[in-house]
């Protein structure tokens, strides 16, 4: 080891050392007073918990606090308990995922018949996602069986070459549960907890179901300009093998347990299993380098829940933010957590400092800015508060912290107005997520 490296070592050893469960309780906190996070978090290293807390409530309307026990919906961190379920086949000689799609669905659409079930659990099968399908919004009440909804899109288009590309399909994952109940004689459900769940004791962890009398299950809210409200009802038949599982922090720590003892595949077959193709995706994983280290992670998105489980194997680390609060900052606190546990430093969240400024100027930035075809920002001044709405997306006020950057303090984002020499705005810089985008003013 070079001098360098083991200074390095040193140094990193010595952060890690001086981490304690105060620190990470501080950063949790901190978003939960923000509003950013209202949920159960989850810290292990080695299978120890260093940090297991809510932060908030399950349920608002009974004053039922959030608990590392408590029990969230998932949305897609359901797919990789789905990509398990899928290799548990393989082992079994009942699939390859070789295997194109018409050799288990003789029905299959022709446009599909060739998509290999890798293409399915890679997200590079083409296929449209029915996710963002217009009527999906007024269908989400309805109980749908998969095969009613791979039909939905059958007559789409591919989007490319099976292959080709990577791009995000619910609908790949869908067909992939239907796949596995057509090869099991069983349904999604049933199998995911006869051959996952109970033999690795997650006991708190399956299928949600509206008709279910569930303990401990968490409500699901949205905030919409400040004011939080119950999310929209979502019949639990939709995200199917895609989103529909629900689990617990603590049952989760179970799950690492087993995927670092390697306790339901082969060796191989876990080695196939966190194997990046496009864009780092394996098997309902995002698998990346991050500072020499690999990191494996999923973040998931479901009516009124947001949730990340992040994996660090060289380090035994774990994290899981389940967030039943929307919008949530699930992602980014998991991704604190992670780096405070590796001995990285990260800024503790500060509420941002609000001015005060005249509608004489509030009232230059009215307008609609084209952020990119078909998605446009919409600013508005009423009673003396300027409002933002972006397509299809509710209304949220924004507040001045200069004289052209503005704030919503319902999540984490920010807004800069560009001015001509009048003073008039011309166009904004929204950012948000570490990405930011231009959008010239309309009107």
């Amino acid at each position: 080891m070079t001098r360098r490296a083991a200074l390095l070592c040193l140094t990193l050893a010595a952060a890690a050392a001086a981490l304690t469960p105060e620190r990470l309780d501080q950063q949790a906190r901190a978003y939960h007073e923000l509003n950013r996070f209202n949920g159960a978090v989850l810290v292990a290293q080695s299978g120890k918990p260093l940090l297991a807390k809510g932060y908030g409530m399950a349920n608002f309307e009974w004053a039922v606090p959030a608990a590392p026990d408590t029990r969230f919906r998932l949305g897609s961190i359901t797919k990789q308990f789905t990509a398990m379920a899928v290799l548990l086949l393989a082992q079994e000689g009942k699939l390859s995922v070789d295997d194109p799609v018409s050799r288990h669905w003789s029905d299959a659409p022709e446009a599909w018949r060739g998509i290999t079930i890798h293409q399915l659990l890679t997200h590079t099968s083409g296929l449209f996602n029915y996710t963002a399908l217009p009527s999906y919004g007024r269908d989400m009440r309805k109980t749908k069986t998969p095969l009613e909804i791979l039909r939905e899109v059958a007559d789409r288009p591919l989007e490319f070459q099976p292959g080709t590309q990577m791009k995000y399909s619910n609908t790949g994952y869908v067909l992939l549960g239907l796949l596995i109940e057509r090869l099991s004689g069983m349904s999604y459900a049933e199998f995911v907890r006869r051959r996952i769940f109970e033999p690795l004791d997650m006991n708190d962890t399956g299928y949600d179901s509206d008709a279910e009398v569930l303990p401990r299950r968490a409500a699901g809210y949205e905030r919409r300009g400040g004011e939080l409200r119950n999310a929209a009802f979502l019949d639990m038949s939709l995200p199917h093998a895609a989103g529909a599982l629900y689990s617990t922090c603590l049952d989760l720590l179970k799950w690492d347990a087993a995927l670092r003892a390697q306790k339901l595949l082969s060796a191989e077959n876990y080695r196939r299993y966190f194997t990046p193709d496009k864009n780092d995706y394996a098997y309902g994983w995002i698998v990346k380098e991050r500072n020499g280290v690999v990191w494996q992670s999923h973040g998931g998105g479901i009516n009124g829940f947001a949730t990340m489980i992040i994996r660090v194997p060289a380090k035994e680390l774990l994290v899981v933010a389940l967030a039943n609060v929307v919008p949530a900052q699930a992602g980014r606190l998991a991704e604190d957590l992670a780096a405070l546990a590796l001995g990285e430093e990260r800024p503790v969240p500060r509420p941002r400092r609000e001015i005060s400024l005249s509608e004489e100027v509030l009232r230059r930035y009215v307008g609609q800015y084209e952020l990119r075809p078909g998605f446009v920002l919409t600013v508005t001044l009423e009673g003396g508060q300027l409002m933002t709405q972006a397509t299809g997306q509710p209304k949220f006020p924004v507040f001045a912290e200069s004289e052209r950057r503005f704030f919503p303090k319902a999540f984490d984002a920010s807004l800069e107005f560009e001015v001509n020499a009048a003073g008039e705005a011309t166009a904004v810089v929204l950012e948000q997520g570490g990405a930011r985008i231009r959008g010239s003013r309309k009107q």
